[in-house]
C-alpha cells in the first residue's frame, strides 16, 4: 500500500486539528499593504488556546509539501511558472538580460509576475523570486501539507480540521484568487490512492466564491460529487468550471442567514440522497460573513457556526470521514468566529479527541 511523507504520525492524545506557525504571512512588514488578515491562522489557534481546547503540544503539525508531492496534482509547467518568468513563457533566450549559462539559483532571482497575479499583491514584484519561494509560497506549501495530513487523520478518527487550507481557486494547471496550489485536489487524490475503501468523495464548498479549481480538476470524474453554494455575482464567474459542479446553488449578494441555512439544509438532504460518499472534504470559507468586501453576503457570526454544525452533523450521523479547511474570509473578526465554531462542534460532541463512536479505523495509509 502506497503511503506519503506528509502522512506523519499524530499522537492519539492530540486533537485532529492541524496548524503550523508557518501558515501566516509575515514578509518584513510588506504583508500590511494587503487588506487581508495576514495572521488569521495564528489568531484562530490562539483563540482555541485561550478557550483551553488547544495547547502548543496537543494538535497536529504538518510538513511542507515538496515538488514531488505537488506534482501529484499539478503539471510541471505550472509549478515552473511560479519560479521565474523564463519558465512561465514570458521570457525567451533572446529577450532577457540573464546570461544563458545562468544556473537555477541565478534564474530564481528574476521577478515573480505569475505569483503576483495569483496572490493579487503588486508588492511581490519588488521581491526576487528566491525570497518569494522561501517566505511566501513555502507558507502555502505548509497549508497543502496540512490538508493532506487532515485526510489521513479523518480516515483514522472520523474527522479532521486544518486551520488553514482551502485553496479552491487553484487547479492542476492554473492558480488564482490567492490560491497558488490545489490542496483540495491533492488531498482527494491522496485519500483515494492510500485508502482503498474510498471510492467516492463529496466536496462541499460553502465559501462565498465558486470553487473553480477543484471543479476543473474533477470535471469528468464521476467518483467526485461537488456541491457548491456560492455568490454567482462575484469572482471568479468561471462558467466552464461550473460544468464540474454536480449540485450548484447560486446565491445573490446580500443573502442572509434564513435564506442561506434553509438552502443549505435542503441541498445537503438532496446531495446525500443522490450520492453516498466514502469521504467528505468541506471547504468552510468565512467570506460569507456580513462585512466581507469580497463575499458581499450578510451571514451572521451565528449563521457561520450553525452552517458548520449542519455539515458536521450530516457527516457524523453517517460516520463518513470529513476534513474541514478554512478557506477564504480575512476580516479581523473571522478568526474568532472560526474558533467559536470549532468550540461549538466540540461542545456538541461532533468532534472529540477519541475516534468517533462506531467509527471503523482504516487499515491503509501507513505512516512513513
Amino acid at each position: 500500500m502506497a503511503s506519503s511523507r506528509l502522512y506523519t504520525k499524530v499522537d492519539e492524545k492530540c486533537w485532529s486539528i492541524i496548524y503550523s506557525p508557518q501558515y501566516d504571512m509575515k514578509i518584513c512588514g510588506l504583508e500590511k499593504i494587503h487588506p487581508a488578515d495576514s495572521c488569521k491562522y495564528q489568531h484562530i489557534f490562539e483563540h482555541l488556546k485561550k478557550a483551553g481546547m488547544l495547547t502548543d503540544k496537543n494538535h497536529a503539525v504538518p510538513l511542507e509539501a515538496n515538488e514531488e508531492e505537488l506534482l501529484l496534482a499539478h503539471g510541471k509547467s505550472y509549478l515552473n511558472s511560479l519560479k521565474h518568468l523564463k519558465k512561465a513563457g514570458m521570457l525567451t533566450d533572446e529577450n532577457h538580460a540573464v546570461p544563458l549559462e545562468a544556473n537555477e539559483e541565478e534564474l530564481l532571482l528574476v521577478w515573480s509576475y505569475n505569483v503576483m497575479a495569483i496572490l493579487e499583491a503588486p508588492f511581490i514584484l519588488l521581491i526576487p523570486n528566491y525570497f518569494i519561494q522561501r517566505f511566501v509560497l513555502s507558507k502555502f506549501r505548509y497549508h497543502v501539507g496540512g490538508t493532506v495530513l487532515a485526510g489521513k487523520l479523518a480516515m483514522e478518527r472520523g474527522w479532521a480540521i486544518n486551520i488553514g487550507g482551502g485553496l479552491h481557486h487553484c487547479s492542476g494547471n492554473s492558480g488564482g484568487g490567492l490560491c497558488p496550489y490545489a490542496d483540495i485536489t491533492l488531498c482527494v487524490y491522496m485519500v483515494q490512492k492510500n485508502f482503498s475503501q474510498v471510492k467516492k468523495v463529496m466536496i462541499i464548498d460553502l465559501d462565498a466564491h465558486q470553487g473553480n479549481g477543484h471543479e476543473r480538476d474533477f470535471m469528468d470524474d464521476k467518483s467526485i460529487y461537488i456541491f457548491d453554494m456560492f455568490n454567482s455575482s462575484i469572482y471568479p464567474g468561471d462558467r466552464e468550471a461550473m460544468k464540474g459542479i454536480t449540485l450548484p446553488e447560486k446565491l445573490s449578494s446580500g443573502t442572509d442567514d434564513s435564506t442561506f441555512l434553509n438552502l443549505l439544509e435542503r441541498n445537503l438532504e438532496k446531495a446525500f440522497k443522490e450520492f453516498s460518499p466514502d469521504f467528505i472534504l468541506y471547504n468552510a470559507g468565512t467570506d460569507i460573513m456580513a462585512g466581507d468586501p469580497t463575499g458581499l453576503m450578510e451571514i451572521s457570526d451565528k449563521g457561520v457556526i450553525k452552517r458548520d454544525e449542519l455539515v458536521f452533523r450530516e457527516a457524523y450521523s453517517r460516520r463518513i470521514p470529513i476534513v474541514m479547511v478554512t478557506s477564504g474570509g480575512f476580516q479581523r473578526r473571522a478568526a474568532a468566529v472560526i474558533g467559536d465554531s470549532i468550540l461549538n462542534l466540540r461542545d456538541k460532541e461532533l468532534i472529540t479527541i477519541e475516534p468517533w463512536p462506531e467509527f471503523t479505523h482504516s487499515k491503509d495509509g501507513n505512516e512513513s
